[in-house]
């Protein structure tokens, strides 16, 4: 399979490399001053098709770095660093829609939930249901980049909601049209929030990603400054990416813009009403909000699902991280008329400003570098409990 290789710092999102089947891994810069190779796991999006948008780190020879025992950001940690400590959803479910079959989707997710205390999320309990774009049981075809992508995905879900209830929908390819497909399946099936951790090349808005009184969230890109849809429709909520760590200030935790994280101005999508003057875009604006992406400060992911012939507990960024953990903190809010975005952008007082890194060069400082209010690569913010969402 042909991979993406995300550099340090780049400047749009045409500075991804195309290295053929292999993996050549560059070394990304952190706050914390380490560094770790890191490496995108779906091939390059057609025209009319997407890319997930999944990091995981790597070694020297291009292999995941794959473990016995977890390291990464915990669940705990998760909780403890956007204050849903004691946030709970009443049983709302979030759903996924990814691409391709994880044949190993549900057991994967149970090793996670067991190796951190939380309750089980399976078929016979009803908590977890993986169906097909339009809700039947045979599954497509299995790809295995795709596959971390859903273990990712499933378990930031568990990370920043343990209660929720998960609805899987796997799209018979990438394509924009399949995957759309399965965002109107989902949307009919009583969802508090969508999440959508991939994207393509900004395009028109498509009525599949508009479904009012649902958070449809998706990922900004991983490719530093640089459009990306469908987090470029107006009516989905865009989320971009930041580094986080533990710190002895008062919350514990500090965070910067990630270097890799989306952002920019869509010349296709008309701004919403809720963005302000703030964005300076004519257009609508990436971000709205964000989470940690960063895989230098990254989650731990179980895959049982051999990727370039590695299982097992890895660590994982990239905007495809942060994506579920919003789209979960919406449904613990519960607060979900409408379109979300506009109370969000109403509330912006629950947020973390995050007023500290760039994600490259531009032609507006506020599209890639952050400072206090809205910017580019970290929105207006991230999770300070749910007040905001």
């Amino acid at each position: 399979m042909k991979l993406f290789v995300l550099p340090a710092v780049v400047g749009s999102a045409a500075a991804l490399l195309l290295l053929g089947t292999t993996t050549t891994a560059v070394a990304q810069p952190s706050p914390t001053g380490a560094t770790h190779r890191a490496a995108h796991t779906c091939a390059a999006p057609a025209k009319g098709f997407a890319a997930c948008d999944a990091l995981v780190v790597v070694d020297a020879a291009g292999k995941p770095v794959s473990a016995a025992t977890p390291s990464g950001l915990a669940p705990s940690d998760i909780r403890s660093a956007y204050g849903l400590t004691s946030a709970s959803s009443g049983g709302r479910t979030v759903a996924i829609v990814d691409a391709y079959d994880d044949p190993t989707a549900e057991a994967d997710l149970g090793v996670y939930r067991s190796q951190y205390g939380l309750p089980a999320c399976t078929t016979a309990n009803g908590c977890f249901r993986k169906v097909n774009q339009t809700g039947g049981t045979k599954a497509p075809r299995a790809d295995p980049g795709w596959a971390t992508e859903i273990s990712l995905d499933l378990d930031m879900v568990s990370a920043a909601c343990p209660d929720c209830k998960i609805l899987l929908v796997e799209a018979s390819t990438a394509s924009f049209s399949n995957l759309g497909t399965a965002v109107n399946y989902a949307a009919t099936q009583g969802v508090a929030a969508i999440s959508n951790s991939y994207g393509g090349s900004d395009s028109s808005q498509l009525s599949a990603y508009d479904h009012p009184g649902i958070a449809i969230t998706a990922s900004t890109g991983d490719n530093g400054y640089g459009i990306e849809s469908p987090a470029s429709f107006g009516t989905v909520v865009a989320v971009g990416g930041t580094s986080l760590t533990k710190a002895g200030n008062t919350r514990g935790w500090t965070e910067s813009a990630w270097s890799g994280a989306g952002s920019g101005c869509s010349t296709l999508n008309a701004k919403p009403s809720w963005q302000t003057s703030a964005t300076q875009c004519s257009g609508k604006a990436n971000a709205d909000v964000s989470a940690v992406a960063d895989p230098n400060t990254g989650v731990a992911v179980y895959d049982s699902t051999p990727y370039q012939g590695r299982s097992g507990w890895q660590v994982y960024g990239g905007t495809s991280a942060s994506s579920p953990i919003i789209g979960s903190v919406y449904a613990l809010s519960g607060n979900t008329s409408g379109y979300p975005a506009s109370w969000t952008w109403g509330h912006s007082t629950g947020l973390n400003d995050v007023t500290s890194g760039s994600n490259g060069t531009c032609p507006t400082t506020v599209w890639c570098t952050s400072g206090t209010g809205w910017d580019g690569p970290t929105g207006l913010g991230t999770p300070n409990g749910t007040s905001a969402f």
